[in-house]
């Protein structure tokens, strides 16, 4: 399990330094893969500081830290 989720950071991350800021529900998406396994692998690269959230109203945003 802890391979898969470090795939997923890995393919979260290229999307990220791709296309930039994303909205949380719109990743998934662009990924093709499961809500529960890429938000696992949006934790681990939180945890490691390597993104950065911003709240605009309802809706939340991700991007990587520059």
């Amino acid at each position: 399990m802890r391979d898969q989720i470090g795939l997923i950071a890995g393919k979260v991350w290229r999307t990220l330094e791709t296309k930039g800021e994303v909205s949380l529900p719109q990743l998934p998406k662009l990924l093709k893969e499961k809500e529960v396994a890429v938000y696992q692998g949006l934790g681990w690269l939180a945890c490691e500081g390597k993104v950065t959230y911003r709240v605009e109203g309802t809706r939340t945003f991700v991007s990587v830290v520059k």
